[in-house]
């Protein structure tokens, strides 16, 4: 009898040894489930791009972008657009060109430094009788040519960084000449739009005639409109909401041609080219009147018309 009751004792302790290993690794098995889980689990609420566990983008994450505002939007409208050519404002584009130049005259130079090594070699191979005069000269040339864009470049970059020399300031002068538009009121807005921006009336007269003719309703094929032929971004800069209006397009024109003016130093010349086709042309080529043909022949007949000092006390009509 005893030695049953010991027997059991026995066979209990094991069952419980047995329990209690069971428990644990039970247990052990969880943990590491649960470890393995939640990275894939932290993975999937923040997945790359910005996307939750849900597969939606996380807007908090990807839209918080500088300049991307509800409120920076606005001002978008009030980039300046230039006229007939569709070219971003002055500063942007002067900017950009700079740039470009500067990107050209460092590909150069690389290009100077290979052929340099190069040519190097070619002389060492001539002295050596390894190859021919041609082939060296070949190397010549070829090396004087890439100095020469370098040097090209970097007088591209010196006229582009040179401010444009004054020629006439603008600013504040009345012609004496007896001018009219053959409609009082816009003789009077021309005048008084003229003296609040500081604009010449008769140059704004001058750019009226050759851009409308003084047709209030005229719309060109490109999309300039109104007196001063607005284009719409233009308009839209300076706050010009109907350009078929007098009192509203002569405002706009009369603000733009006066921060053109500001823009290429009172050169008249420039102010013109950059009303007719954007001043981002007029800074690509160097400060200087482009090379279209239309521009020119807008330039030249204004500032021709402009240039005459007429005394005469008769109106000047079209």
């Amino acid at each position: 009898m005893h030695q049953k009751s010991l027997q059991s004792s026995a066979i209990l302790r094991v069952f419980a040894v047995v329990l209690a290993c069971s428990f644990f690794s039970v247990a052990a098995m969880a943990q590491e489930k649960a470890a393995n889980v939640a990275p894939a689990a932290q993975a999937g609420t923040v997945a790359a791009g910005g996307k939750s566990a849900t597969g939606k983008a996380d807007l908090s994450a990807t839209d918080a972008k500088p300049g991307k505002t509800a409120g920076s939007l606005t001002g978008t409208a009030s980039t300046p657009v230039t006229k007939k050519n569709g070219s971003p404002g002055a500063s942007n584009g002067s900017t950009d060109y700079k740039t470009t130049l500067n990107n050209l005259e460092a590909l150069y130079g690389r290009e100077v430094q290979r052929l340099e090594q190069q040519n190097t070699q070619a002389k060492g191979l001539f002295s050596d009788g390894l190859v021919s005069r041609v082939e060296m000269e070949k190397s010549d040339k070829d090396l004087a040519d890439a100095r020469a864009k370098v040097e090209e470049a970097r007088n591209q970059i010196a006229a582009a960084n040179k401010p444009a020399p004054i020629v006439t300031e603008v600013n504040s002068v009345q012609s004496e000449v007896a001018w009219t538009t053959r409609n009082i009121t816009v003789d009077n807005l021309v005048r008084f739009y003229g003296k609040k921006y500081g604009v010449d009336p008769y140059l704004i007269f001058c750019l009226m005639s050759q851009e409308s003719k003084f047709s209030t309703i005229a719309t060109s094929p490109k999309g300039a409109r109104g007196l001063m032929q607005l284009m719409p971004g233009t308009a839209a800069r300076y706050g010009v909401t109907n350009p078929y209006d007098v009192a509203q397009s002569i405002m706009g024109g009369t603000r733009y041609l006066k921060d053109l003016l500001q823009m290429f130093n009172g050169r008249i010349d420039l102010a013109l080219a950059g009303y007719n086709a954007g001043e981002n042309a007029v800074i690509k080529h160097g400060y200087t009147v482009p090379p279209y043909e239309e521009t020119r022949n807008y330039v030249r007949l204004i500032t021709a018309r402009y240039g005459k000092r007429q005394m005469s006390s008769t109106a000047t009509g079209l």
